[in-house]
C-alpha cells in the first residue's frame, strides 16, 4: 500500500497494510467466530484478490470484503462456498464511522488488483500441520505426508471396522470433499480417482461429522491442509512425520471386544475375525 504497516481494525479482525500483501490478524475472545480462532493469522498476496467491495453492513456499520480469486487460498477452495457470511475470514466488519477510511483502503487494494481470473496455484498458505479432529465415527490426524483415520467403535460402520483403520498418503490422493458440519451428511471425504463413492458411513475413506463432531473450525483447516499437500503433490514431505505411538493396551482390547460382537452377530466372516484379531494384537 502507500504507507507500508498502516492497520485497519474492525470487529473481529484487524488488517495490515503492506506493499505487496495484507496480514490478516484474528482476534482470540468470545465472540469471535471460532475459525477466526483457529486460523490466528494469515498474510494475503495482494496477487490473490480478486474483487473489492465496500457494503453497509448491520446495525451501524460497514463492510470491506476482499474477495480471493478461485483457487488461490485452499482454505476457501476447500469450504466450496459452504461458510456462513459471518465465517468469511476475508469479511472486515468496522463501525459506520470508519466508512471513509475503509472507502480509503478499498481503493488502494482496488489500484494493486492486475491478476483477474482463477490461479494458477495456492497462493496463500494453508494451515500448519500437525492436524486432527474427531469424527463421529473416527479420530482424523495429518502430518503433511499422510492422513490416518482410526475408527472408533462406538460410531463406525461395520464396513469400517472390517477395513481397519485407514492411512492414506497425499501422492495417492487427488482431492478433499468436506460437506460442513453445519448441514445434513455432513463429512470429509479423501478422494482418489473417479470410482463412484459409497455413502459416508460406508466409505473407509471418509469420515463423517454429528453434532459436536468435526466442528468447522477443526475439520475445515484440516481439509485445506490435505488439500494444499495433494495439489503440490509431496512437496509437503519436507515437513517432519509425527511419531506413532504405540496403542493402549486397554483400547486393543476394547476394540477385539467389539470385533467379536460383530462376529458373534454374523456382520464378520470366522476368516476375518481371526485376521483382523492378528492384526490389532501384532499393535501391542
Amino acid at each position: 500500500m502507500s504507507r507500508m504497516g498502516d492497520v485497519l481494525a474492525g470487529f473481529h479482525a484487524a488488517w495490515e497494510f503492506e506493499s505487496d500483501s495484507v496480514l490478516i490478524r484474528y482476534e482470540r475472545g468470545i465472540r469471535t467466530p471460532k475459525l477466526f480462532q483457529a486460523l490466528g493469522e494469515r498474510r494475503v498476496p495482494l496477487t490473490a484478490f480478486e474483487a473489492v467491495t465496500l457494503t453497509p453492513g448491520k446495525r451501524g456499520t460497514v463492510v470491506l470484503h476482499a474477495r480471493p480469486r478461485p483457487g488461490a487460498d485452499p482454505l476457501m477452495e476447500a469450504a466450496d462456498g459452504q461458510l456462513k457470511e459471518t465465517c468469511d475470514p476475508y469479511r472486515l466488519v468496522l463501525p459506520a464511522e470508519r466508512e471513509t477510511l475503509a472507502e480509503y483502503y478499498a481503493d488502494e487494494l482496488r489500484a494493486r488488483l492486475s491478476e483477474p481470473g482463477p490461479a494458477e496455484r495456492f497462493l496463500v498458505d494453508a494451515p500448519e500441520v500437525p492436524l486432527s479432529f474427531k469424527a463421529y465415527d473416527g479420530k482424523a490426524s495429518f502430518d503433511g505426508t499422510t492422513v490416518r483415520f482410526r475408527w472408533f467403535w462406538t460410531g463406525a460402520s461395520s464396513a469400517k471396522w472390517k477395513a481397519g483403520d485407514q492411512s492414506f498418503p497425499v501422492t495417492e490422493l487427488s482431492g478433499v470433499e468436506w460437506r460442513s458440519p453445519e448441514v445434513f451428511e455432513g463429512h470429509l471425504r479423501l478422494l482418489r480417482g473417479e470410482a463412484a463413492p459409497q455413502q459416508p458411513d460406508q466409505d473407509p475413506s471418509t469420515v463423517v461429522f454429528g453434532l459436536g463432531y468435526g466442528p468447522v473450525h477443526q475439520s475445515l483447516p484440516f481439509a485445506a491442509a490435505v488439500l494444499a499437500a495433494v495439489r503440490s503433490r509431496g512437496a509437503a514431505a519436507v515437513v517432519p512425520a509425527v511419531a506413532v505411538a504405540r496403542r493402549d493396551p486397554a483400547d486393543i482390547a476394547e476394540r477385539i471386544r467389539h470385533l467379536g460382537e460383530l462376529h458373534q452377530a454374523g456382520l464378520v466372516t470366522d476368516e476375518e475375525f481371526s485376521v483382523k484379531k492378528a492384526e490389532l494384537l501384532a499393535e501391542l
